[in-house]
């Protein structure tokens, strides 16, 4: 029994398995990020797939976003700019926009618990295994998964379901995750939900 009943009051969810989508609410208005986005959209519709698929499983979706260095971000707000037809990375947002009941964290650096409230989370929808998805490969993938390892968290990185800018840096990355880090980085249409 939890000590602060409180906080587990807006996690009402109980998961061994959540999926994480990082960093896919982005403009891609930035050095790179035109190549980035070509990488991504293929990514964004598979993982569009695997969303559904969790949600049906009752799976918790947890989006773990960057604050883009804005120290008064507004997950809401970004939402909404990145949704923009004005903005590149619109059709990716469009794909992947957040339900009423998916949860979301802010990060301001590569790793999704570097200074966030995810552990937190994880632990009160007593998660043991954590699904990651999203962008960059690389880079907030990679860091993320790091640090998630160390938490003794079961990884499973689709390798359908993740992009970087170059398609070798990716094949690196996932080859990295799955060597080192123990990944499983079977394609998302082999995830069954029931069996995890």
């Amino acid at each position: 029994m939890s000590q602060n009943e409180d906080l587990h009051g807006n996690a009402p969810d109980e998961s061994n398995v959540v999926l994480l989508l990082i960093d896919v609410i982005s403009d891609f208005e930035f050095s790179d990020g035109e190549k980035l986005f070509e990488s991504a959209l293929p990514m964004a519709k598979k993982l569009a797939a695997l969303k559904e698929k969790a949600k049906k499983a009752n799976v918790p979706v947890i989006y773990v976003n960057d604050n883009f260095g804005k120290w008064q971000s507004d997950f809401r707000k970004l939402l909404k700019h990145c949704l923009d037809k004005s903005v590149r990375g619109s059709r990716i947002a469009e794909l992947l926009k957040p339900d009423e009941d998916d949860y979301f964290v802010l990060k301001p650096k590569h790793s999704g618990f570097y200074s966030t409230t995810l552990e937190t989370l994880l632990e009160y929808l007593n998660s043991k295994t954590l699904i990651l998805t999203g962008v960059a490969t690389d880079i907030c993938i990679l860091f993320t998964a790091s640090d998630a390892y160390m938490r003794d968290y079961k990884l499973i990185i689709p390798s359908d379901c993740v992009a970087a800018v170059e398609k070798d840096e990716n094949q690196h990355a996932l080859k990295y995750l799955e060597k080192v880090l123990e990944a499983d980085t079977r394609p998302s249409d082999e995830i069954d939900f029931e069996k995890l």
